[in-house]
């Protein structure tokens, strides 16, 4: 246990010290600073803007990042869309596997679109070859989507008065080649080089030591899982995710993977202080937000440790821990740990089973995209940490009687508006799809078209825990994270075309709010900092911060946390 626990403490703390370097170079890349890649990306740049006509010195402001940010992105949904119905008769399929149905096609393209991978399908028997490379350059660009979104928050917090924000396209690019696409070749290589698979030939046929003769699944993997994690995007190249053998095959592996997932957001939150010159505001941040991790990780280790009670009841000794749906080379700490990183950075990915988590862990997990603001995916982690931050300041001018200021400018009544909208968006996202979800089970509903029976057919839990299988599906998709609990039956029109909604709104009003904000608040006079100025870069604020997340975010869901994986958890006892 010891071992395993110093596996977690060893990866964690070198993220830390490896992030603080790399964001200073995110932040030199967002400012245009000359930097080591320069001479290997510049060329490739000038031609990517070259050829596609696209002027990348022209300033932006707000709403014309916003215009160039949807519009690209509804070009890749139907490209993806259409690939996806006709996969089957498409090259590059060696194994034969069919076109998807509309409501999946629909549901699997706006998935990727907004960096959720919220998977319906089993990759090995879904998908060609084709449409794996679609989706895996649909995961390096949502993630350079995000990022670029998060660099012209950056530059509307460091300018004083101004509408030219940058330009969306540089940021975009810059994030893909200088960012993205060097982490995710290296992770692949390393990938390569420990048995994951990357080649284009169809399944292998092999001989079993019984004699048996089996089909094994592989293809490009080892490229599709480097931006899988880089890109904090999930999606498993293999139906089990990394748990799959191929998809991670060893602890080293399973360590890279999760230092993958952990570097970018991490790295945003220092450049953030690098690029505005506030260093000690991005330790606060990241304080809060670590702090906020830990609340998480701590009882979900502890309660996979102690294993489940209702067998401890049988008599039978757990030394391992809990171990129903974790592998054995990985364990239940380092599964435990992944469990939370994954469901904090909205990366989705898994490397156990959590429908077979423990009660406990399945709340921690819940909450962690309930929360939805401690570290965050690429660049929208800190997104939806600054609409906190608007309503902290907000509340905090409201206590000591003065107007609220952030950075120099006045919060007003439009931007705590746009702030309260998208912070009750959240939860209003989950709940009422798991509302109606619910009433559709709880009354046995004949679906017709939307399910082939009745609606309790999607369940393969009853009760406390069929409730939590639903109300996972709706905060994965709200959260843009994709994991899930696997006892659910999604691959439906009912699920595909619920979840592809929650998904499009979850995934872009809290980019379009932000951005909106950011840019009013850009175009505002500056106020220099007096002695009444309320002070961010402090302890005091960083705990106002992490009380107004845990008032309005982690309270509002308590409710339904209570039906599912608490009142199972209590069952347990």
């Amino acid at each position: 246990m010891n071992t395993e626990i110093l596996g977690v403490v060893t990866v964690f703390l070198l993220t830390i010290v490896l992030a603080i370097p790399f964001g200073k170079y995110i932040a030199k890349v967002y400012r245009g600073d000359k930097t080591i890649l320069d001479s290997i990306f510049n060329p490739i740049e000038r031609f990517i803007f070259k050829i596609s006509g696209i002027n990348d010195k022209k300033e932006m402001n707000w709403k014309q990042h916003l215009k160039a940010l949807l519009s690209v992105n509804m070009v890749w949904f139907i490209l993806c869309f259409f690939i996806l119905i006709f996969q089957g008769n498409l090259p590059l399929n060696p194994d034969g596997n069919p076109s998807m149905s509309p409501d999946l096609a629909f549901n699997t393209a706006i998935s990727f679109v907004v960096n959720c991978n919220l998977q319906h399908y089993s990759g090995e028997s879904g998908l060609s070859y084709l449409g794996q490379m679609f989706l895996m350059f649909l995961q390096f660009v949502s993630a350079g989507v995000g990022m670029a979104a998060a660099a012209m928050v950056f530059n509307a917090m460091k300018e004083r008065t101004t509408e030219h924000l940058g330009n969306f396209y540089n940021y975009f690019i810059k994030s893909c080649t200088r960012i993205l696409l060097p982490l995710s070749a290296f992770v692949a290589v390393l990938l390569i080089f420990n048995g994951t698979p990357m080649t284009f030939e169809g399944k292998d046929h092999i001989t079993t030591l019984q004699g048996d003769t089996v089909e094994v699944s592989r293809g490009p993997a080892a490229a599709f899982i480097g931006i899988k994690h880089i890109g904090t995007n999930g999606g498993g190249f293999f139906g089990a995710n990394s748990a799959h053998p191929l998809e991670n095959p060893t602890y080293f592996t399973n360590a890279i993977e999760l230092w993958a997932q952990l570097i970018i957001p991490f790295a945003m939150i220092f450049a953030l202080g690098f690029y505005l010159k506030k260093r000690k505001f991005s330790y606060v941040v990241f304080g809060v937000m670590t702090i906020g991790f830990l609340l998480l990780v701590i009882p979900t280790i502890g309660s996979e440790l102690n294993g489940n009670p209702a067998i401890a009841k049988m008599g039978i000794m757990q030394t391992t821990g809990a171990m129903e749906g974790k592998e054995v080379r990985f364990g239940p700490v380092i599964s435990g740990f992944w469990s939370i990183a994954t469901t904090v950075i909205s990366t989705g990915s898994v490397n156990s089973m959590h429908d077979s988590s423990m009660p406990m862990s399945g709340a921690m997990q819940l909450l962690s995209m309930m929360i939805n603001a401690f570290y965050g995916g690429c660049g929208v982690g800190w997104l939806n940490f600054y609409i906190f931050i608007i309503l902290a300041v907000f509340i905090s001018g409201l206590m000591v009687g003065r107007t609220p200021e952030f950075l120099g400018k006045k919060i007003e009544a439009r931007e705590v508006k746009i702030a309260a909208f998208i912070a009750i968006l959240h939860p209003l996202l989950i709940l009422a799809g798991t509302a109606l979800a619910s009433y559709c089970a709880a009354n046995d509903t004949a679906m017709g078209y939307w399910f082939n029976g009745n609606a309790t057919g999607w369940l393969n839990n009853p009760a406390n825990h069929g409730f939590s299988e639903m109300l996972y599906e709706f905060t994965s998709s709200a959260a843009n994270n994709g994991s899930g609990f696997e006892g659910l039956g999604d691959n439906n029109p009912f699920w595909n075309i619920t979840t592809g909604i929650v998904l499009l709104l979850g995934r872009f009003l809290p980019i379009i709010g932000p951005l909106a904000i950011a840019g009013l608040l850009a175009n505002k006079k500056y106020i220099p900092e007096s002695a009444g100025t309320l002070k961010t870069d402090t302890t005091i604020f960083g705990i106002m911060v992490f009380a107004v997340i845990a008032i309005i975010a982690a309270l509002s869901f308590f409710p339904a946390l209570a039906l599912g994986p608490l009142a199972e958890y209590f069952t347990l006892k």
